[in-house]
């Protein structure tokens, strides 16, 4: 899957569009990736001479994952905006840096009337970097 297919799905753009693209994509499994590029503006305050990628986007970037699932499997993805509901069993494991690419696994576990529990897992050189469940709510506003 592109860009431009991920755009078609999602109503992220940049800069919080932390998906660039789907390696792998079945029933209920997504594998896509990020690079993590040097010049992103968060760098600049998180943190200066130490650039740490801040977890709070890695949770985003699971369930930016996830909810591209739930959208690509149906024919017809239901219009709206996804929001959090929920962010549970959150572990950060390794630290991602600028210049890693970070594989993001996720996994829809259930899904009723347009909310979805994701359970998701990013993957730098082989290791787990971060793990979270997250419960998404697409919602018209």
């Amino acid at each position: 899957m592109t860009i431009a297919e991920i755009k078609s799905l999602l109503p992220h753009r940049e800069p919080f569009l932390f998906l660039d693209g789907v390696q792998r994509l079945e029933e209920n499994l997504i594998e896509a990736y990020r690079d993590v590029r040097p010049d992103e503006f968060y760098f600049a305050g998180h943190f200066p001479g130490n650039p740490v990628l801040p977890g709070v986007l890695q949770v985003e970037a699971i369930a930016q994952a996830g909810i591209l699932l739930a959208r690509a499997r149906q024919p017809q993805p239901k219009k709206g905006t996804t929001l959090f509901a929920a962010i549970e069993k959150v572990r950060f494991r390794r630290i991602i840096r600028p210049g890693e690419r970070m594989v993001i696994t996720a996994t829809i576990q259930g899904e009723k009337a347009g909310v979805y529990r994701i359970e998701g897992k990013i993957t730098v050189a082989g290791e787990i970097a971060c793990t979270a469940t997250v419960t998404g709510v697409v919602r018209d506003l």
